[in-house]
């Protein structure tokens, strides 16, 4: 199965478009109103809350740690994957979904892991802004691997603090 030429139905790649055009506005009046909470101090959650914050809700944060400084999103063994391609291996946001797919064992929602892989990188790229110290190349390029069995460097890792 050549990966590169396949792209997904179009149901699937249009999902997301469609919800959220679909989806209910809420009044920027209303927004102070509204109450979020998130579970999680790590990357993820703090940057949901930090955006989410700039829209203007009212935002909680719940972590299970002493401090949220101790989530273990930049010292976890691994790294964060995106389809950006930088080893010019071939990777692309199917490739990245198709991955995601069989490695979960196809038990996950396929039009939520596609929008994943859609916004991986503008993710790499917001972690970058934030100062997520992942490693990098002599010239100054964020550096990849191949992680978990995939044959194409995707994986964006803390040099000296992943396993």
């Amino acid at each position: 199965m050549n990966l590169d030429s396949k792209i997904p139905p179009g149901e699937l790649a249009d999902k997301w478009t469609q919800y959220r055009s679909t989806v209910k506005l809420v009044n920027p009046a209303n927004k102070r109103h509204l109450e979020v909470i998130v579970v999680g101090s790590g990357l993820a959650g703090a940057s949901a809350a930090a955006s989410l914050a700039e829209l203007g809700y009212t935002v909680k944060v719940f972590c299970f740690q002493d401090s949220p400084r101790r989530a273990h999103s930049i010292a976890a063994q691994g790294g964060i994957n995106a389809a950006k391609n930088y080893a010019n291996d071939g990777d692309s946001t199917f490739r990245l979904f198709y991955d995601t797919i069989k490695g979960g064992d196809f038990r996950a929602r396929e039009a939520n892991v596609y929008r994943l892989a859609e916004v991986s990188a503008n993710i790499i790229d917001q972690c970058v802004a934030q100062g997520v110290p992942f490693a990098r190349e002599y010239g100054g390029l964020l550096d990849t691997r191949s992680f978990g069995g995939v044959q194409v460097s995707r994986t964006f890792y803390a040099r000296g603090q992943t396993g």
